[in-house]
């Protein structure tokens, strides 16, 4: 009664000011103020949000507990004190972040990155054309034309882009399909139903099976109440919840059920003492929506590239400038000129050759299981030199299975493969007969129906993990499970709970027997037996039997396996007849000196393909790091199976002397160094620690750790430069995700948050589809750098002809219009066809790229097509351009100096170097020639430049001709193209071409052959003499 005087106060209407001066101190935000967070900048609550959650709640007394809250156990809060709390509070809801219209989306998309530079170069044509118009009559068309053609390009691209992106605004909507819509609440003593967003702090909660925890609750009465909190600890198995405060860790403590967390088993009572923002899922929302994304090394690596073609274009122009100046034009000419000449630098179809290249290998790397969300994230992969990879369901099966059996005194092993291609039990030992007669009758998991087609180990079942894992292991060795509970009759049963650790039940057998079995904790079990059964007759458990029990049970939980023990009892059938009652509430049948029959160990196994992903990812350079909610023991013991761990390396659990740990030489580098940190260790280590941890070993495991621990992770990885890639499918895991450089989440078992703030999806949730990423990822890099070095090499042919009409006076070679047939016609598909080409050699058998060092375009890149490739291509098109005006009687000399008159219409007798006359209209017909021309002689040594961008450093007889049937096709479409656009009547006429005689094709073929023979003997140079001049000038 003196308590309930005691918390009658709490009712009353003034109690409000005590509460809201309370929580103000613990930091409670009210509905206005909720992001204010008391003046602190955007970083600052970020970094807050990234501190470990610290909260006593869950460590109080019952009484502390209900006056910090101002509520009552029985009879929870007035209607009245609730209405105060949720309009000072807000409602019990996840807060939006700030949406950026789908305006200023598409924008970004248009004006970021090289769609920038094709801007400039758009409103330069504009600007050039629109001076020209206002100050000369019957101004050309051309840069109109190459304007439009450039934005265009962007708008499309553009277009193409933002379809593919828009994931940041789907990631709190993915949070808020997690939260229960109602809830049963205790309000004035009496039941009632509400919508969850008005629960308030201070509620008392009602929640039972199949429901989602509506808030943050303190659980104050359980009934076999059980949790799955995957989602939030990466913890496979359902947790039990009880009244008793079981660590200071409020993620591990019992007594704590979290927001939208599901219940699977049982019912509770709990206390609302944490809700929307505030509460652990609420935290994980706003610091997951908060994150900034990183640039991807691909944007870095195109802004980098826009900066050398933005260099070389400005300083070309500058220089052009310059000398125009020099030589006399005016200065209004001179700028012209310089417009003229940074647009000629701009690559129009790489921005489409780059898009498509990427589409093409996320869709080769979707038929692989690795769905891409973000086109730059296909390279991002393979840029990729950490894997943070989550263990339960990545690196394991995500089934519990029986591992290990120990009876008859010894260990058996048992198939854990997942078509079951290992060894199979010897089904004649007797023990080994009881003990899956136990693991089936002493089980309440049932297989589901209608699934007869489907094997064993994937038929879907209800119950418990791993009882599902026993049904299933006697299904497999022994026969029927349902046969076998058919044929012994279920008569009495005393279900598993955390107090007891075991479960009982008593059956009739065939012959008519009782038989007591019972399974659980197995040293529970082993207090309770007397005997043990060895070759089927039993013996006497005596201090050697216990000694090798206790030694197999130490043996297989020191693998990471979860032990259980068996035994049984036949009761005497005078004393239990078949009409007898048995009482499981106070039993009346005999619980002790039973017979151990044996052990039997669960695990959920390695993926049969992970050693060896794990094996390549080692090859190739990349340090998997394990990152899990599950407990240390389990973790090492799967990262040794799978390889993370070497068999042979020193393993540091002891954080102080990992973090000490220093690189050094000798036996201890070649053992390795292996460090196994357990996430309350991780939360006292400073981030100098965590950053020696993370430098000074190449094999880490990370256990038991929180969604802000491993964010914390992925930040020192970035810090040590890094590129990280990040495996989850639990919300825990979403704010790693959204930080990494690429976001890995799991198709099957992930949930919509994951897959919402990830980049990438893994169809088969399988870690070995990321080593497949990786590869297609490393081989777009280089196709990549391929594609570029093809397409800048036509810049030199497109750019020089325009330099000599400024620098020689000679009438253009080239005109603009041909330039974009060239970009975005004939170059096209060639282009893209290099996304094809196979690997020059085992791409998994080197280091991962330095981000600082090897760039996708860089100075070589720069020099070999720009300097050699680039000018031998010119030197063939000026070669035709002079060959036809001289045959047509203008020799090189005479056409120095000649583009006034050339130009000037009203000139209709200019002699040529034969002493011939020529009108305006022939001179502008034998121009289109020379420029139909040299724009087929560009095709044609472009054939060898495509053949010989191939390979880097392979010989092309090595590398193969045939290996890329889809650049041979682009071969044929370039020469059809170039045909059907200098030939086709109309066509031609609007392009400025004219169709020429098939021996001025002829011209650029010595050129052709030559760029062959040339860069065939630079690469045999560059291989017979690795790290000599020519690789470090020419090899990109």
């Amino acid at each position: 009664m003196a308590e309930k005087a005691e918390n009658s106060r709490f009712y009353s209407d003034n109690s409000s000011e005590d509460y809201e001066s309370k929580n103000k101190k613990k930091g409670k935000k009210g509905k206005k103020g909720k992001h204010a967070d008391d003046g602190k900048s955007q970083a600052e609550k970020l970094e807050d949000l990234k501190q470990e959650v610290e909260i006593d709640d869950h460590r109080i007394s019952d009484e502390e507990f209900q006056r910090r809250h101002r509520t009552n156990y029985e009879r929870g809060l007035s209607d009245r004190e609730a209405a105060k709390r949720l309009a000072r509070d807000g409602p019990n809801s996840l807060t939006p972040p700030k949406k950026e219209s789908n305006l200023v989306k598409f924008l970004k998309m248009l004006f970021t990155g090289f769609s920038l530079l094709l801007w400039i170069g758009a409103f330069l044509c504009f600007a050039s054309y629109t001076y020209n118009a206002l100050t000369a009559n019957d101004v050309p068309m051309d840069d109109l034309w190459l304007g439009v053609v450039l934005a265009l390009v962007v708008i499309i691209t553009g277009v193409f882009a933002y379809v593919q992106e828009a994931k940041s605004s789907r990631i709190m909507e993915s949070f808020k399909d997690m939260v229960p819509q109602t809830c049963v609440v205790i309000r004035n003593g009496n039941k009632k139903e509400i919508k969850v967003e008005e629960l308030v702090v201070g509620d008392v909660v009602e929640v039972k099976a199949g429901d989602r925890v509506p808030a943050d609750i303190r659980v104050i009465e359980s009934k076999g109440f059980k949790v799955d909190n995957s989602s939030l600890t990466g913890e496979s198995e359902p947790l039990s919840r009880s009244t008793e405060s079981t660590h200071d860790n409020p993620l591990e403590t019992k007594n704590v059920a979290f927001f939208s967390t599901n219940a699977v088993e049982g019912n509770c009572r709990g206390v609302v003492f944490l809700t929307g923002d505030d509460t652990v899922i609420g935290r994980i929302a706003t610091l997951t929506s908060n994150l900034g994304t990183n640039q991807t090394p691909i944007a870095r690596e195109i802004a980098h590239f826009i900066h050398i073609i933005t260099g070389v274009a400005v300083g070309l122009g500058v220089t052009f400038f310059i000398l125009a100046l020099i030589l006399g034009y005016n200065w209004v000419d001179a700028v012209v000129f310089l417009i003229g000449i940074i647009v000629a630098n701009v690559p129009e179809g790489l921005l489409a050759t780059v898009t498509v290249c990427l589409t093409l290998t996320a869709k080769n790397m979707a038929k692989k299981n690795c769905l891409v969300k973000n086109l730059e994230a296909v390279e991002t992969l393979g840029s990729t030199s950490v894997i943070c990879s989550d263990k339960t369901g990545t690196l394991t099966q995500n089934r519990m299975t029986v591992a290990h059996l120990w009876f008859d005194d010894k260990i058996h092993d048992v198939d854990t493969t997942e078509d079951q291609s290992g060894k199979a039990l010897d089904k004649n030992s007797p023990t080994g007969q009881a003990l899956a007669r136990v693991a089936g009758l002493c089980n309440r998991a049932e297989f589901k129906g209608k699934q007869d087609d489907v094997p064993i180990l994937k038929k879907e079942a209800s119950g418990d993990a791993s009882e599902q894992a026993l049904l299933k292991c006697v299904e497999s060795n022994v026969g029927s499970v349902a046969d076998m509970r058919k044929a012994n009759p279920k008569l009495a049963e005393i279900p598993f709970n955390s107090t007891n650790k075991y479960q009982l039940s008593i059956h009739k057998t065939e012959d008519g027997k009782v038989l007591l079995v019972m399974k659980g904790a197995p040293e529970r079990i082993a207090d309770r037996c007397s005997t043990i059964l060895i070759d089927g007759e039993e013996k006497d458990f005596g201090p050697s039997l216990r000694g090798n029990y206790e030694e197999a049970y130490m043996e297989l939980g020191g693998k990471g396996e979860r032990v259980l023990g068996f035994a049984q009892m036949e009761l005497d059938p005078n004393e239990y007849p078949p009409n007898f009652k048995f009482d499981t509430e106070d039993p009346n049948f005999p619980m002790d000196d039973l017979c151990f029959v044996g052990l039997m160990s669960m695990i959920d196994p390695p993926r049969a393909a992970v050693p060896d992903a794990v094996a390549k990812c080692r090859d190739a350079g990349i340090k998997v790091i394990m990152v899990t909610g599950d407990h240390p023991i389990t973790a090492k013991a799967i990262a040794k199976d799978v390889g993370i761990i070497s068999r042979d390396s020193e393993v540091h659990e002891d954080p102080k002397k990992a973090s000490a740990a220093q690189e050094d030489d000798g036996e201890n580098k070649k053992k390795g160094k292996a460090a196994v940190i357990h996430g309350n260790d991780l939360k006292n280590m400073s981030q100098d620690e965590l950053d020696n941890v993370l430098k000074n070993h190449n094999e880490i495991v990370f256990a038991r750790t929180s969604p802000q621990q491993k964010l914390n992770i992925v930040e020192g990885c970035q810090r040590g430069g890094a590129v990280v890639a990040v495996t989850g499918d639990g919300v825990n895991d979403s704010p790693a995700l959204k930080k990494a450089d690429i976001g890995i989440a799991m198709g099957i078992t992930g949930s919509d948050v994951s897959k919402q703030a990830a980049d990438m999806i893994l169809l088969d949730d399988n870690f070995a589809s990321i080593v497949t990423g990786v590869e297609e990822g490393r081989l777009i890099f280089d196709n990549l750098k391929k594609s570029i070095a093809y397409t800048l090499s036509s810049n030199i042919p497109e750019i020089t002809p325009f330099l000599a009409y400024i620098a020689f006076a000679i009438p253009l070679p080239l005109g603009t219009v041909t330039i974009l047939c060239i970009d975005l016609g004939t170059d096209l598909w060639p282009a893209i066809s290099l996304a094809y080409e196979p690997a020059e050699s085992d791409i998994m058998k080197r280091k991962p790229r330095d981000p600082k060092r090897d760039r996708l375009v860089n100075g070589r890149l720069i020099n070999l097509v720009y300097g050699m490739i680039g000018i031998m291509q010119a030197g063939g098109g000026f070669f035709t351009y002079f060959t036809i005006m001289g045959v047509n009687g203008f020799h090189p000399s005479a056409l120095f100096g000649i583009r006034d008159a050339w130009e000037d219409k009203s000139n209709n007798n200019l002699k040529d170097s034969l002493g011939q006359n020529w009108n305006y209209d022939q001179r502008t017909m034998l121009a289109e020639t020379c420029q139909t021309a040299f724009f087929i002689s560009v095709v044609v040594v472009q054939w060898a430049d495509l053949i010989i961008s191939k390979t880097r450093r392979n010989s092309l007889f090595v590398q193969g001709l045939l290996c890329n049937r889809v650049l041979l096709a682009g071969m044929v479409f370039e020469t059809c193209l170039a045909i059907f656009l200098s030939y086709c009547p109309g066509l031609n006429t609007g392009l400025r071409m004219q169709p020429i005689h098939f021996w001025w094709w002829l011209p650029g073929i010595p050129f052709c052959i030559f760029i062959w023979c040339f860069d065939e003997t630079r690469r045999y140079i560059l291989r017979r003499n690795p790290g000599g001049w020519v690789e470090r000038e020419t090899y990109y």
